[in-house]
């Protein structure tokens, strides 16, 4: 991975939700290197509105993606809202939010 590579969290982590990132948020790394196994992410919402969060996260608790899509985020991020933040909000099979545009 590299600085600028777009990413998706493939786990569901405490440490990740006490700053409101969820398991299948998409982001982009923010720094040239890694630091301990980590990698400064920013996950961003769409338009005006303010960054969900930028936080350090494990390489091995995300994978590359081609492209990415803040309404992912923002739709992650409603679902945990309405649920919850004790709850897991996604169903047994999540749908499909690779579709989804900025």
């Amino acid at each position: 991975m590299k600085m600028m590579d777009c990413v998706e969290v493939t786990v569901e982590k405490e440490k990740y939700v006490r700053d409101g990132v969820h398991k299948g948020m998409q982001g982009w790394i923010c720094l040239e290197s890694r630091q301990s196994g980590h990698w400064l992410v920013n996950f961003p919402q769409c338009g005006e509105n303010p960054d969900i969060a930028t936080i350090s996260i494990m390489e091995e608790d995300m994978k590359l993606i081609p492209v990415m899509y803040a309404a992912v985020n923002e739709e992650i991020k409603a679902r945990f809202e309405e649920a919850g933040e004790n709850q897991n909000a996604f169903a047994d099979e999540p749908d499909d939010l690779a579709g989804y545009m900025v």
